[in-house]
């Protein structure tokens, strides 16, 4: 019969971590993006995240001073909005949201024979530049990001992390082009979970930061 590790309930999180760092073995991450791509990891189970996980310059801090100074946070999916730690973003005076399910962006998209992703980044907009995109689902919610950015707009973040096939690398790679901070999962690899999960990242930094100072 196979072997069954016991560990407290409260310690599997520890544990998990401690088997992801023993496995990265000696490879050496930046500071600042370690517990991101490890949380990543941890979520995902997938190790190839150590490597396709783009930072652009500062993106980190970028994100955490936005978060401190209570940025939004806007998702593509309700899969995504459901995994930030809400009670966490609204400690720093941030809120989420998910525009997808709005009937106004519904009724848009048909008129306009376009996606909801792409009626819904729109709506986004309109709540200013104090925003952090966490997109894992709709490559063309990044493409309508990207004709925004061109156009002037500067959000604070853009997490580019959808998965699948079709126009996925490419809508990645036209956020990667532009001079917006950026967490972005290069190749066909990411998802709700995976952008879940970096919004929380950023947002736990915070928490043990604050944690340690006191």
């Amino acid at each position: 019969m196979t072997e069954i590790q016991r560990i407290a309930p409260m310690d599997i999180e520890r544990e998990s971590f401690r088997i992801i760092t023993e496995e990265l073995g000696d490879r050496q991450l930046d500071p600042m993006q370690a517990p991101i791509i490890k949380r990543v990891i941890h979520t995902t189970a997938d190790f190839d995240y150590a490597d396709n996980l783009y930072f652009s310059p500062d993106a980190v801090r970028l994100a955490i001073d936005a978060l401190k100074g209570g940025a939004t946070v806007v998702t593509d999916t309700q899969m995504a909005l459901a995994g930030i730690s809400k009670r966490t973003l609204e400690k720093l005076g941030g809120k989420a949201f998910c525009f997808m399910s709005d009937e106004d962006v519904a009724k848009e998209a048909r008129a306009q024979g376009v996606t909801r992703a792409r009626v819904s980044m729109d709506k986004a907009v309109r709540l200013g530049e104090n925003v952090i995109f966490a997109i894992g689902n709709a490559p063309t919610a990044l493409i309508r990001l990207r004709e925004h950015i061109d156009n002037g707009y500067r959000p604070k973040l853009v997490i580019g992390v959808p998965v699948g096939f079709v126009n996925v690398v490419a809508s990645k790679e036209m956020i990667l082009e532009t001079d917006v901070p950026c967490i972005v999962a290069r190749g066909r690899k990411g998802g709700s979970n995976v952008a879940a999960c970096i919004v929380n990242a950023l947002l736990y930094s915070i928490d043990e930061t604050r944690g340690a100072a006191k």
